[in-house]
């Protein structure tokens, strides 16, 4: 059970995320067929097995109160609906909300509707009783319709050609290997090429040909990994197309990085409106680099998105970001084509976001229209960081957690005994990734008991400075207090589900619908835990 700490640091976590209204309106329509579930949470975006499970549960037919009044004559006849329709047309469903007739393939498949019948089948509904059967024959014909029937009937079911055709399943599996393979020699050649950028090695030699006694580095450590690797051995001896060690290869690689950007500025002084999406990092030789990312619209009105280039920083002041950008962008805008830039997204440092003397801020002094925005990919670590900051013992409890790992790194001698008692090197700090606190937690948790045996060697071994020896008996008493563990233990079961909700948010296809159930499920998760 959670201590009352831990339930006041639940709530506070999950304050703000999302309405109970809302989850429960979700949790309700989820896995439900009904014709307004459907309408609301639309069965494209939803995962494989809602609709599996939407596909068995089959159309909703309610008993509709659907009633129409007509004259003939001086008569009047009144037409209600019969329930048998729902035995004569298996596609057909009702909805009790809207008290109408609607097609349920359609409803999944196109529920934009069809030339043929407009939206009346999966929009408005049906509720013309006098001419219901014509209608029902009409839309039968349709396209849209027979395309959303043949599509609910396959759905779930296995292709049948791979169940039929044994040659056709042979083949599909040799495909699989081929690709297989080739990924695998193509990993072990951008290996090398990494391991040669670590410490900054050509990749060129003065003599490439066959039996030269210096090839250079990068062919030499290319025939090294050869003879620990049969597979990528056989191919350098038997491909003819692309063995990965061709200087002209290299060349012609670095032709098709130029013919690209070409396209991408053709594309860019074609579109009508254009964003960039900038961010610092810092490569394996600690070179900080600047990422640019351009966004744009192009004739079709088709949004495109291009990593441009890595544009390599002297400084990180706002300044010197700001001339690197406006430098690229001033080479793709003319002064005539400036107010196509409307946005400009970047984190939310204090030197990208600054008011008066940030990068966007510099930007926009040259591009009046390059609009800020914050780049909402991050805005979870901030909320995190905020969520766990409101309550003081919970900030105290992270502050203390980090510096742990901080101790360890300081010192190779105390990293040494580390190693020796725990065999296992805890995670850097970092303010900025995402899954640090994570990490140091499940370590941490794992392993408290063997952190306390590592301070204890380092206090008693009579080899470390004063400084180092207090320190060590403050995070004893730290690992064996009772708020700290009970923290500890909390954090441990939450952790996880925070990393799945990171994970999912950061998927290149992720929408307003996804986020929100990715929510509730991370709400619902957490709850349990309570």
């Amino acid at each position: 059970m959670c201590s009352h700490k831990g339930r006041a640091f639940v709530i506070c976590l999950l304050r703000g995320i999302m309405n109970e209204h809302s989850m429960k309106k979700m949790a309700s329509v989820e896995f439900s067929n009904t014709i307004v579930s459907l309408k609301e949470f639309p069965f494209s975006r939803r995962t494989n097995e809602e609709k599996a499970a939407i596909k068995q549960l089959g159309p909703p037919r309610p008993d509709l109160n659907i009633k129409q009044v007509s004259t003939k004559g001086e008569k009047a006849y009144t037409q209600s609906f019969n329930k048998n329709w729902y035995l004569r047309k298996t596609w057909l469903a009702g909805c009790h909300v809207a008290n109408a007739l609607f097609c349920y393939p359609c409803l999944l498949f196109h529920p934009e509707g069809n030339t043929a019948d407009g939206t009346a089948w999966t929009i408005k509904g049906v509720t013309d009783m006098q001419h219901l059967s014509e209608k029902v024959k009409k839309h039968e014909k349709s396209k849209n319709h027979m395309d959303s029937c043949l599509k609910f009937s396959a759905l779930g079911r296995v292709n049948i050609a791979t169940q039929l055709d044994e040659g056709y399943r042979l083949a599909v599996l040799r495909h699989n290997d081929e690709v297989s393979k080739n990924r695998h020699i193509l990993n072990r050649l951008i290996q090398c090429v990494k391991f040669c950028g670590i410490f900054e090695l050509a990749l060129r030699g003065k003599d490439e040909t066959e039996g030269s006694t210096n090839p250079g580095i990068f062919r030499g450590l290319v025939d090294f990994v050869a003879e620990l690797d049969e597979v990528f051995d056989d191919h350098l001896k038997t491909a003819s197309v692309f063995k990965g060690t061709s200087k002209t290869i290299q060349n012609e690689l670095g032709c098709m990085l130029r013919v690209v950007r070409e396209r991408i500025v053709e594309e860019v002084k074609a579109a009508k409106f254009v964003a960039i999406d900038a961010d610092e990092t810092t490569d394996v030789s600690t070179q900080t680099q600047l990422v640019l990312v351009l966004r744009y619209i192009d004739s079709n009105n088709a949004v495109h998105e291009r990593c441009f280039e890595f544009l390599p920083l002297t400084e990180s002041t706002s300044t010197s970001i700001a001339n690197v950008i406006l430098e690229r962008l001033n080479s793709l805008f003319s002064d005539d084509d400036r107010e196509k830039l409307i946005a400009q997204a970047y984190d939310g440092a204090s030197v990208m976001r600054g008011e008066k003397a940030g990068v966007q801020r510099k930007v926009r002094e040259h591009f009046p229209n390059a609009h800020y925005v914050h780049c909402y990919a991050h805005q979870l670590n901030l909320i995190m960081q905020q969520a766990t900051s409101h309550i003081s013992k919970v900030k105290v409890f992270f502050s203390e957690l980090s510096g742990i790992s901080t101790f360890f790194s300081r010192s190779p001698k105390r990293t040494s005994i580390l190693d020796q008692v725990v065999t296992r090197r805890l995670p850097r700090a970092s303010a900025t990734r995402w899954n640090f606190n994570s990490r140091i937690v499940s370590t941490v948790y794992e392993n408290r008991a063997d952190l306390i045996e590592c301070f204890e060697a380092i206090k008693t071994s009579g080899s470390f400075d004063p400084l180092t020896v207090r320190e060590a008996s403050g995070y004893i008493r730290m690992l064996q207090d009772e708020d700290f563990v009970s923290f500890l233990s909390i954090f441990h079961s939450i952790m996880p589900h925070v990393d799945v909700l990171y994970q999912q948010l950061q998927q290149k296809d992720i929408d307003a619908v996804l986020i929100q159930r990715a929510l509730q499920k991370f709400t619902s998760s957490v709850q349990a835990i309570r």
